[in-house]
């Protein structure tokens, strides 16, 4: 059974009623497999979130941290830069 619940943040998220078995192992729908990119084996990233499972693709991770460190660095500047003129400052310093 699929359904569009809202989240805490208050947009909609689907959800499948899924069970898991006596191995502790959970099938993850093959729609929500195809919409993550999921063919075949791989490793997945599973968080807790208070009585939330979250599950990532690793490659969905590296892509949210990388966007991450690109608005970073457009808003902060060279960080080899920053560290040069520290060490200028402090020479000067001496």
């Amino acid at each position: 059974m699929t359904q569009a619940v809202n989240s805490p943040a208050g947009d909609a998220v689907q959800s499948e009623l899924v069970a898991i078995d006596a191995a502790g192992r959970l099938v993850v729908p093959g729609k929500f497999r195809k919409a993550l990119g999921i063919r075949g084996p791989q490793q997945l990233l599973v968080g807790l979130e208070g009585n939330t499972l979250r599950v990532s693709t690793t490659d969905g991770v590296i892509r949210r941290y990388q966007e991450l460190a690109r608005r970073r660095k457009r808003t902060a500047g060279s960080v080899v830069d920053a560290f040069i003129a520290e060490r200028r400052r402090e020479a000067a310093e001496e």
